[in-house]
């Protein structure tokens, strides 16, 4: 088979990765890839929302099945219009993505259909939105409705950094048209869990859970990120609580977009906390995580490309799904200064000398033969062991090997594990 992945991250690289390793596979290639996915497939210079251009380079290709990975294309209908010019392509379509293209829409159906959750309230002007605010406390979560690139929440630790938030959102509109709605959410505290499941509609498959690290500092200090780092499994989080999660969460969640005629069918990414009462959703995602995808796929022992089809098909209940036991480890390499502005361009060396881990290119490029940074966070640095510590040990001792000016990341990665 021809196979065409769509997207340029961390998330993207590891998926390709996890192809390239399927004898069914007789050609990758990833649009519009960076400069490691380079060295697994060949990459093309078609953005993820270049639809027309999109199709035409699979017709052209004789793809066989194009893998749609981010967020904003899933959103935007790239699988709907891909179907419509007879190509296969891996996803939900847009009125089973929008769980995660709006938060209004996933929280009023998580409240329709009795789905723990924060309690909340939505408004699409800001006067209200602002008066409902101040008749909270803080802490308090203040969420943009729309696609934000991970940014979009602020979890906010006094009224005032809540009213600033609001007021970014909808007087500002630092994020445009995905702050025209607001969730207002009341402030959960516990651990929090990754759980990704792959859905044919009805059948849920869980992956291996998973535990992200958002805030950019160590100790789950400073302002949110796309994630700086994540473990598989949690020794720590009973297996339980992972069937409650199931059970009372997933499950249903899949049940109520196939009663809605929105049958979700790709992966479902479920943002969970394990509260004093039970497990409650924070978000849901319409496809893999980033960086969850770099501790579950090095898990996964089964071809990746057999549980595509077997989704696409509606044969995922018959497809078997076996995962490793070993343990992993994703420490992010990001750029100084990220999440706020940063620099791009600057060289990376040492790549050739790590030595037991698997190196995940997020944001970077190729510039006259040399790997640069080219986002905010760079590499994600996966660690494999029989547990936690060796996993974590083999990460640290890699990344301690590559270089570049100003290089951040968090020193505490999965340390919530071994305590």
């Amino acid at each position: 088979m021809r196979v065409l992945v769509i997207g340029r991250g961390g998330r993207e690289h590891a998926i390709v990765w996890a192809l390239s390793k399927s004898p069914k596979i007789s050609k990758l290639f990833c649009a519009p890839g960076n400069g490691g996915i380079a060295g697994l497939a060949e990459c093309v210079p078609i953005t993820e929302l270049q639809f027309d251009e999109i199709s035409t380079f699979a017709k052209e290709q004789a793809i066989d099945l194009v893998m749609v990975a981010p967020d904003d294309p899933l959103a935007a209908g790239l699988v709907d219009h891909l179907e419509s010019k007879g190509i296969e392509a891996f996803g939900p379509r847009a009125n089973a993505a929008i769980i995660e293209g709006s938060k209004v829409f996933m929280k009023e159906l998580l409240k329709k259909y009795s789905i723990p959750t924060a309690a909340y309230e939505s408004f699409d002007s800001y006067e209200p939105a602002l008066a409902y605010l101040r008749s909270q406390t803080a802490p308090i979560v203040i969420k943009a409705d729309g696609l934000a690139a991970g940014k979009g929440v602020t979890v906010a630790q006094t009224m005032e950094e809540a009213e600033a938030a609001l007021k970014d959102i909808m007087v500002d509109q630092v994020f445009g048209k995905s702050g025209a709605s607001v969730v207002i959410e009341e402030f959960l505290t516990g651990q929090e869990m990754s759980l990704l499941a792959f859905v044919d509609g009805s059948t849920v498959r869980l992956m291996v859970p998973s535990q992200d690290h958002k805030p950019v500092f160590d100790n789950d200090k400073g302002p949110n990120t796309g994630g700086m780092g994540t473990y598989s499994p949690l020794p720590h989080i009973n297996e339980s609580i992972v069937q409650e999660a199931l059970k009372n969460i997933v499950q249903p969640t899949a049940d109520a977009m196939v009663a809605e005629g929105r049958p979700f069918k790709g992966v479902l990414y479920a943002g969970l906390i394990l509260t004093p009462n039970g497990v409650k959703t924070i978000e849901f995602n319409a496809r893999f995580g980033d960086p969850e995808t770099q501790v579950i796929l090095p898990r996964l022992k089964t071809d990746l490309l057999d549980i595509f089809l077997a989704i696409n098909n509606g044969t995922l209940a018959e497809q078997p799904i076996e995962w490793s036991e070993d343990a992993a480890v994703c420490v992010i390499v990001a750029s100084p200064g990220y999440p706020a502005a940063y620099p791009k361009g600057l060289p990376i060396t040492g790549l050739d000398q790590v030595q037991d881990s698997l190196v995940f290119h997020a944001g970077t490029a190729i510039e006259d033969g040399q790997i640069v940074t080219n986002g905010g966070r760079v590499l994600g640095i996966t660690g494999i062991g029989k547990d936690i510590i060796e996993a974590r040990q083999k990460a640290y001792a890699d990344l301690d090997r590559i270089h570049f000016d100003g290089k951040h990341y968090r020193t505490d990665i999965a340390m919530k594990a071994l305590k």
